[in-house]
């Protein structure tokens, strides 16, 4: 199959594009490259695709899903058989400061997808939701059964947006859409500004490490080759029209949680860490901060009985892996 992945040089669309050509796809990656943190971890991961024995099949375009002419060229140009829509501004802190690069990319840049796959009848679109819609709701484990009318971020916000946005359009047109609801995805080539990294380098550098809510926080980590072959099996997985409990219409449209579906506390995640490292981290305690949340924890059950998968990797064996990537190749 011929398939765009937006966001190629970001953490999950570069495994997933490797993922992709190592099963024989031809995949079209666009990025922006932008510099939310160091452009160079882009450019290594790019440069790793180049390397790839089917690297032939890969094609990258410097691009902003932003620019409505860019993608309406890009659409044109292409007989996309799948979109995987992984671009978007992600974090949640950032978001308190920089609320303009949300609207622009997870918003404005949303909707020239949309278009795009409305104009060249593309068989399937992919997108990146977040487990962040669910804000703080208090049933556990969080299902794609639940409301998720409270967001308390802009991210989340422009995350849920995009779920309305892509239902109305697979509505409207008949675009079979699925979105994956992404529950912290870590591993290597990860991103700079996730916890895991940030601990990772200062407890190999003997800095002290920031630890928020006191380190009373659950998080569902999920290793990033999980959350590619999870991936990669939902594009194969294309929607039929279905109603939902809510509304009669018939919509070729489909939400899953992807996640481990086993909540780890922040100081077991932080241990892991450690034993990885060899050395102790120096724990600097502070209050929960804006727009965070205490628990995250995936209901997968819709997941794995559709596409026969369950992620699994064991914490320690994820963070493992990472620390020994880190401590080789990835002191960015």
């Amino acid at each position: 199959m011929k398939i765009l992945v937006t966001g190629a040089a970001g953490f999950i669309g570069f495994h997933l594009s490797k993922g992709l050509l190592e099963r024989g796809d031809t995949v079209i990656g666009i990025d922006n490259l932008n510099d939310y943190y160091d452009p160079g971890l882009k450019q290594l991961r790019l440069d790793q695709i180049t390397k790839h024995s089917r690297s032939k099949n890969f094609e990258f375009m410097k691009a902003d899903i932003a620019n409505r002419e860019l993608m309406s060229e890009l659409f044109a140009s292409h007989k996309f058989d799948v979109v995987v829509n992984l671009a978007a501004q992600a974090g949640v802190r950032y978001s308190l400061e920089n609320p303009h690069a949300y609207v622009d990319s997870n918003l404005a840049g949303f909707v020239n997808i949309l278009e795009g796959c409305r104009n060249s009848e593309v068989k399937h679109l992919v997108f990146a939701s977040s487990s962040s819609v669910y804000g703080m709701n208090l049933k556990q484990p969080f299902s794609t059964q639940d409301r998720v009318d409270y967001p308390i971020s802009l991210y989340a916000a422009t995350k849920k947006s995009n779920e309305l946005m892509a239902y109305t359009y697979s509505h409207l047109y008949g675009i079979p859409t699925t979105g994956l609801r992404f529950f912290t995805v870590y591993g290597p080539y990860g991103r700079p500004d996730m916890a895991y990294y940030k601990f990772t380098r200062a407890i190999l550098s003997g800095k002290s490490i920031d630890v928020f809510n006191n380190g009373e926080m659950k998080r569902d980590f999920t290793y990033i080759d999980d959350i590619v072959e999870g991936v990669i099996r939902v594009v194969d997985l294309v929607p039929s029209p279905q109603s939902n409990p809510d509304s009669p219409s018939m919509t070729p449209y489909k939400i899953y949680n992807i996640g481990n579906n086993n909540p780890v506390m922040l100081f077991d995640f932080i241990a892991a860490i450690e034993e990885s490292c060899g050395k102790k981290a120096k724990k600097n305690l502070l209050p929960m901060e804006p727009g965070d949340v205490p628990v995250t924890y995936a209901d997968i059950d819709d997941l794995a009985n559709d596409i026969g998968f369950r992620p699994s990797t064991p914490i320690e064996v994820g963070i493992d892996k990472f620390v020994k990537w880190y401590m080789n190749k990835g002191k960015i």
